[in-house]
């Protein structure tokens, strides 16, 4: 893991981690299911533009590493409920604070990429 810690070795597992929690679905994920469990219809309905595929997918690799658990409703038809378990809720506190970032500095960002974006077209 001393690779980690100051190369991020292409071997790390931190960085297969790190890419499965902080793609924009599975924040947004935890974020919907902070309040409480939801069937996969509401957890799509709440994020716009989620294809059911990339949706599946990313429920997936929450549960497989723990932030999420599935449970099978058995009505017909059968349904299947989400819910953030206590290890994704160690993620919320992070989480917030990243997106109260780009609310606070989301001026800033927009500046800088305009003057960017000038930048650009009068070199080009």
């Amino acid at each position: 893991m001393s690779d980690c810690r100051e190369h991020f070795s292409v071997n790390c597992p931190s960085r297969l981690l790190f890419d499965q929690i902080a793609d924009k679905w599975s924040m947004m994920i935890l974020t919907v299911l902070d309040g409480g469990p939801l069937r996969f219809n509401a957890i799509k309905r709440h994020l716009e533009g989620v294809t059911q595929k990339a949706l599946t997918q990313c429920l997936r690799r929450l549960e497989r590493n723990g932030l999420v658990s599935r449970r099978v409703i058995p009505v017909s038809p059968v349904a299947v409920e989400y819910e953030i378990t206590p290890l994704g809720r160690s993620l919320q506190a992070p989480f917030k604070a990243l997106y109260g970032w780009t609310l606070r500095n989301m001026d800033a960002v927009e500046a800088a990429r305009a003057a960017f974006d000038a930048r650009m077209e009068s070199a080009g």
